[in-house]
């Protein structure tokens, strides 16, 4: 979703630390990004952050720090 992409970095880190917080985090937005933009990558990794969401927002936080934008998105 592009409202992640528009906030501050230092919001974008934030999101991300927060354990419970990055979990819903990551939901909305790669939800988003697969109810916007479809494809069969972004299924899988929809359904793997739903399980997994907690680890997918670490590997997060460390893509938005190195390319400021979430990994596969």
């Amino acid at each position: 979703m592009t409202w992640f992409n528009r906030q501050s970095r230092l919001v974008q880190i934030i999101l991300l630390l927060i354990p419970g917080v990055n979990w819903i985090t990551e939901l909305l937005v790669r939800w988003g990004t697969f109810l916007k933009k479809g494809g069969l990558i972004r299924l899988v990794v929809c359904i793997l952050v739903t399980f997994f969401g907690l680890a997918f927002g670490w590997i997060d936080l460390i893509w938005v720090l190195l390319f400021k934008r979430l990994i596969l998105q």
